[in-house]
This record gives structure tokens, sequence and C-alpha cells, in this order.
């Protein structure tokens, strides 16, 4: 069977969606709000261009985005430092102006002279007076006294320490550092409250959601979020029809007998692989720990349970850890994978590949060791003017220094070299795999060559160009082609199982592959609506977006062919043994539906995340998307690997089974009973009183609040009981706790897999 009509396909969407995403980002980063030299009405410099791009240095160096947000972006604790600025500039200056006519404050003005100087502050604030032949923003002197007062609220903040926000005492004691940081402020607040030339709309698309300077959706936000709507609809009606009209190729069998991987001796390679998998089960449990601690960290501030941990560990390093730690695992897990997998779909064993895979560990463990440790001594301001390079880069996802990211891209391609090295054997013996084993190759590229779109900003780099190029890391890399890579390693171990034909593996992976690009390269733009970017933007991320939702409505038939799969037959009993890696591909799917489809497609219309960004329901995608997903899909790679590495031996699979529930349910209740809750009701809070106070500790310190995040506690009590009754499964295929009997061979359980991982 020839699949030329897949491959065209599949190729016209990579390159068309790349032609468009290139072409649109190169405009948004050459109309990014520009970095002006401030001046006062009465002709004094107030600060610099650079002293502003001095300040987001300083910000990242302190944790950046996983310390507050700017633009919506980071964490969720303390404030979004554009919306508190906007709002707090825009009360200093009406109470300036009550005070200066005469009225003790702006609430014991009449409703005429209130609604008047309402009106002053809207013109005053989105009126841009930036001078493109000089580079230069004039302010009067009123808001340069609103400046001033508020340079002394935020280095207070950051000196002194607040509790409600989790910054600890002393986060950040330099006087000039402070100042910078403020200025860096400013700016965020001015391009998210001043109009872009030409327009009426900020350069933020209006974000954040403000009333006392007119802040509100635009109509191209209301607009295009009712389109995607609507061509979510659509598309879901186009795809059920395309799937009723196909013959379905049910898995009849006969499946073979005897497990096709019973008699075969792993390479030395594949036997190397396993200490990656025991370094997955590591990572997940302090990724986990770190959860732990920041998610208390919103309930106690500066301690844990009355122990100052702050000191050591506050907020912005455990969060760090927490992001940075599921990255490394989950990639881990799918890499470690391939290099099974590899020899497995070849049948060859390349010279040195054994070597080449333990050096790549030890890289592994350096960068993550190293880029850990890193961070910690950035955040902490022990690194000095190094910090971007050794410490923390303070983006979300991509925190790690530069010298630790590239470290890591170099890493990648010696994996690429590794796979390329097992794969073209399977080339020339097996023609019928040409297809699939052309998409295993086209999907391993992609994976270092998108992480490498992190090394596309410098440490000076304009915001808006950095946060096009982190997506790019997040979305491409993580979310897209390595989903992809993924996908069709599952194809390979199930027509290695032989409980697929290839030739309907083949068509299935393209297909699939097609159509899910065919949103998700140009829906990468539902991130930028608000970071600085133009309408063109909204409409493309808005519309494609909902696309990436429309494969999604089909995944319970994805979810029903691998419970088929993972159900024994009397002639091949032998496939029970694969029932709890199955089930993780099955999780998979329910978490794709819900996490990614549901939840996603709930913040990502335009003028749904216009109010819900930097909110609550952010990290509920993030939690059901990231770990329902790509988690559970890099626990089931792990568990089919270290399965098939010893398939005639049995499983006690009654720990594995309550691991399997409680990380499910666990995560489950997680986000019915706390973090969706408290997202809604910030929600609302937006909607009604603005983006600032939504985020405010007034609303965010209440009762009802307190106690909504104490209901995390069963959910992640379950979960963290899940995690280490899965740990402490692994571990038993060391030390054979973990099987059936205690003689796997002439050797016991220990003694092989421990000489199979050195």
């Amino acid at each position: 069977m020839t699949y030329k009509k897949y491959w065209l396909a599949f190729s016209i969407v990579v390159i068309a969606s790349f032609a468009v995403l290139g072409a649109v980002g190169r405009k948004m980063i050459s109309a990014a709000p520009p970095l002006p030299d401030v001046y006062t009405s009465n002709g004094q410099l107030l600060f610099t261009g650079s002293s502003i791009t001095d300040g987001q240095g300083v910000w990242q160096s302190i944790g950046g985005q996983e310390i507050g947000t700017v633009w919506g972006h980071g964490a969720y604790v303390a404030p979004d430092w554009t919306a508190d600025w906007i709002h707090r500039e825009s009360e200093f200056l009406l109470e300036h102006w009550a005070q200066r006519d005469g009225a003790p404050n702006f609430v014991a003005l009449n409703p005429d002279q209130q609604a008047v100087l309402k009106a002053r502050l809207i013109r005053d604030i989105r009126t841009n007076t930036y001078d493109a032949q000089n580079n230069r923003v004039v302010i009067d002197v009123d808001r340069a006294a609103a400046f001033a007062e508020l340079e002394k609220h935020y280095a207070d903040i950051f000196a002194n320490g607040h509790k409600d926000y989790a910054i600890p005492p002393g986060a950040l004691t330099d006087a000039v550092k402070q100042r910078k940081l403020a200025e860096f402020f400013w700016w965020s607040a001015w391009a998210a409250g001043t109009d872009r030339p030409g327009t009426n709309v900020t350069y933020t698309n209006n974000w954040p959601h403000e009333p006392l300077i007119a802040n509100e959706p635009t109509p191209g936000a209301i607009l295009w979020s009712v389109i995607s709507i609507v061509g979510l609809i659509a598309g879901i009606g186009g795809m059920v029809w395309w799937y009723s009209s196909q013959e379905k190729e049910l898995v009849k069998g006969p499946f073979p007998s005897r497990d096709p991987f019973l008699g075969l001796q792993p390479t030395p390679s594949q036997r190397a692989t396993i200490k990656y998998f025991l370094v997955v089960v590591i990572l997940w449990g302090v990724q986990i720990l770190m959860g732990v601690l920041t998610a208390h960290y919103g309930v106690e501030g500066q301690g844990f349970y009355g122990f100052p941990l702050d000191k050591y560990l506050p907020y912005a390093i455990t969060r760090t850890w927490h992001l940075q730690l599921a990255i490394f695992w989950i990639a881990t897990s799918w890499l470690a994978t391939g290099l099974y997998v590899g020899p497995a779909v070849s049948g060859r064993e390349p010279k040195y590949q054994r070597l080449g895979v333990n050096v790549l560990f030890v890289a592994l463990v350096l960068v993550v060791g190293g880029s850990l440790a890193g961070e910690w001594l950035g955040i902490q301001q022990k690194l000095g003017n190094e910090w971007f390079w050794f410490g923390s880069q303070g983006f979300e996802y991509v925190d790690l220094g530069r010298f630790w990211q590239i470290l890591l891209f170099i890493g990648l391609v010696l994996w690429l070299v590794l796979m390329v090295r097992a794969l073209k054997p399977a080339f020339q013996h097996s023609p019928e795999d040409r297809s699939l084993l052309s998409m295993f190759m086209v999907s391993s590229v992609a994976i270092p060559l998108f992480y490498a779109a992190g090394l596309m900003y410098g440490q000076r780099s304009n915001l808006v160009t950095a946060e096009y190029w982190r997506w790019w890391v997040v979305h491409l890399w993580v979310e897209g082609f390595f989903e992809v890579f993924a996908t069709v390693v599952i194809a390979f171990l199930f027509t290695r199982l032989k409980l697929l034909e290839i030739r309907s593996a083949t068509r299935a992976v393209l297909f699939s592959t097609t159509i899910f690009l065919s949103g998700g390269i140009i829906g990468t733009f539902h991130h930028l609506y608000f970071a600085g970017s133009g309408p063109a933007v909204i409409a493309l991320g808005a519309v494609f977006s909902a696309m990436e939702v429309v494969p999604l409505t089909l995944i319970g038939f994805e979810a029903w062919e691998n419970l088929r799969l993972a159900k024994p037959t009397e002639k091949a009993p032998w496939i029970a043994n694969y029932k709890w890696p199955i089930f993780f591909f099955v999780a998979v799917a329910f978490w794709n539906l819900v996490g990614a489809g549901i939840f996603g497609f709930l913040i990502n219309p335009p003028v749904a995340l216009y109010y819900m960004q930097g909110l609550n329901l952010t990290p509920v995608h993030g939690h059901t998307a990231l770990f329902g997903v790509y988690g559970m899909l890099g626990l089931g790679l792990t568990l089919f690997c270290l399965r098939v590495l010893q398939p005639a031996r049995k499983w006690k699979e009654g720990v594995l089974k309550t691991a399997f529930w409680c990380i499910n349910i666990g995560l489950t209740f997680m986000v019915i009973l706390s973090m969706l809750p408290i997202g809604i009701m910030q929600a609302m809070a937006s909607i009604q009183r603005g983006t600032w106070y939504a985020r405010s500790a007034e609303f965010l310190q209440t009762n009802t609040m307190q106690t909504l995040r104490w209901m995390r506690v069963p959910g992640d009590i379950l979960f963290a009981l899940g995690a280490a009754l899965l740990g402490w499964f692994v571990l038993g295929l060391l030390t054979g706790h973990s099987y059936s009997t205690k003689e796997i061979s002439s050797k016991k359980p220990s003694e092989e897999l421990i000489e199979s991982a050195r």
C-alpha cells in the first residue's frame, strides 16, 4: 500500500502552517512595544529604555514568571505585576487629582466630579505619547509622582517580603535593582494601558481587564471567539461524518500464541536504558514533593507548618523546580523509549550504541543536577551578572540557564545520532515499515530542532521576542512533536507485539499526525493573544486552537481500541501481561479529552482567556493536560519498556493497579475539589472588578479561598500515594519483590537487572 496522499497532506500542512507561524511571528516581533526613554513633561529624564531592559533582567533573575505574572504569564500566588501596577497607578492619580481639587479623597466627590476625573484618567493613560524618531515617551508630572510612589511600594515588597505573595524577606535588597525592577513593571503596564499608534487598542489587545482605564475585550476578540466555537462545531461534525464513512478495521486476530518478545534477548543498549526509567521515577517523586511545597505556599506564604522554609527553598525555587522537573522526567521517559525501540525496530545493535546510551545518561544527570543547582543559586542572587547563563532565565518551562540549555540541546542531538544509527538498518531490511519509519525519523529530528527555538532569544531580548520563541518550545516541542514521536513509538510497540498491522498503524499515524498538526502549529498563537501581539494573532489563534480540539472528540474510539488490545484471548493469554501499560495509554486518551479538550477549550477562545489568563483555570488545564496526557504517556511507555525487557516474568499487579487508580482519582480530586472552583470564582471576580482584583490578596486570602486550597489535600494525598506505590513497584523490578516468583533465571532479579543497567 502506498501512502502518497497521506504524506502529501502532511507536507502541505507542515509547510503552510510554519509559513504562517513564521510570517505572523516576524510581524509580531517587529511591532512589539518599544522600549523608550521616559521623560516628564518638564523635560526631566526619568529612565531609559536600556534601563527598562535591565529591569526585565532583574525580574528574570529573581524568578521572573515563577513569582507572580507579567502580561498574565507565570505563577499564581503573587499578583500580576502588570495589572497591579495599572490599578495602583490609576487609584493614585484619581486620589491625587481629587485632593488637588480640595476633596479629602476621590470617594468624597459627587458622581459628576468622579466621572470627569475618570474620563481624564482614561485619556491620560491611553494616549500614546511615543515619539518614534527620538524613541521617547513623555508623561506628566502626576504620573511621574505615581511612579515614585509605586517604586517605594514594590521595593518594600521585595526587600521585606510579603506573606500573602509568598515572597520571602530579602528577595531583592539592592536599591538600584529595585529601581530598575519598578521601571520594567511600569513599562509592562504602559504597553498594556496605552493605545498602539493608529488604533484604539493597547499593545496587549486591551489586556488586562481594568474598568478604570476602559480596558475591555476588543471587538475582534469577541468576534473570533464566536467564529472559533462555530468552527469547532463544524469541525466535529465533519470529523464524525468522515469517521462514519470509513471501513472499520477491527483487531480480529489471530494473535500470536506466545509473546513475540519472549525469548528475545535485549541488546546491550536496550538493557542500558533501565537506569533511565529509574531516574524517571526518582525525578517524578521529587517533582511531586516540589508541587506539595508550592501548593502549600498558597496557604502559609512563608513557611511549611511553621518552619521558615522560605529561607532555604522560597516559592520561586520550588515552583521553578516543579515545572522544570516535569519536563525533565517526561522527556527522559520518551527519549529512553526511543533508545529502546530503535534496535527493536531494526533488529540490529549498532557498534558502540551502548556506550552512546551511557554517555547520554551521564550528560542527562549533569544537566538536571547542574540546572537545578544553578536555579537555586540564581534566584537567591548568588550568581551576580551570570544569572542568565548558569542560574534561572525566569521563563516558565525554560527556566534553566542558557549554559545548561545549550548542553541539553547537545544531548538531544546526541540522542538523535543514536536514533539514526539504530533505525538506519531498518530502512534497508524492512520495506513494509518504510513510511512508519520515515515518520519515526521525522519526529526524532523535530525533537532537538524545536528545542533549539529556546535559543533564539537572548538575555536582553524584548519580552515579546522571548515569549514568541518560548511558546515554540512549550507548545511545539513539548505538546507538538514529542506527542507525534510518542504516537509513532506506541504504533511500533503494538506492531511488534503483532496486535496491529503495519498498514493500519501507518495510516493511522500519518492521518492523526496531519490532523493534529493542522491545528496545533498555528494554534501556538492562542498563548500569545495578549503578549504584545496584533489582531491577526487573535484571529489565527482562536480558529486554529479550536481545530486542535476537533480530533479529541473521537478520542474515545482510541481508548476503546486500546482496551480491546489489553483484553487477553484464549489463544493469547500473554496479552494480559501488558494490561497496565496499556491502561496508562487509556488514561492518556481520557485526559486528552478532559484536560486538553474540555479544559483547554474552556480557556482558549480569546474572550474567555481575556478574563481567565493568569488565573487558576490555567493550571487546571496545565495539570490535566501536561501530567494527564504527557505524564501518563511517559509512565505508560516506561512500564511498557520494562515489561518487554523481561516478558517471561509475571508481575505482581496488585500494587500497580492501586497506583494507577490512586494517581488518576487523586488528579481528579485535586482539580475538581480545589483548582477548578478557585479558578471559576477568580474568573467571576475578574469579569466583575478586573484582573487585578482576581489576583489580589484581598480576594485570594478570604476564608473561602483558604478552605478551597485545603481541599487539595485529599487529592494530593491519593496522588502522592499512587506515585509512591508506582515507585515501589519499579524498585521491585530490581529487588525482585514485584515479580510473582523470586527466581527469574539462573540469576536473581536484582543481579540480572543491575548488571543490565551498568
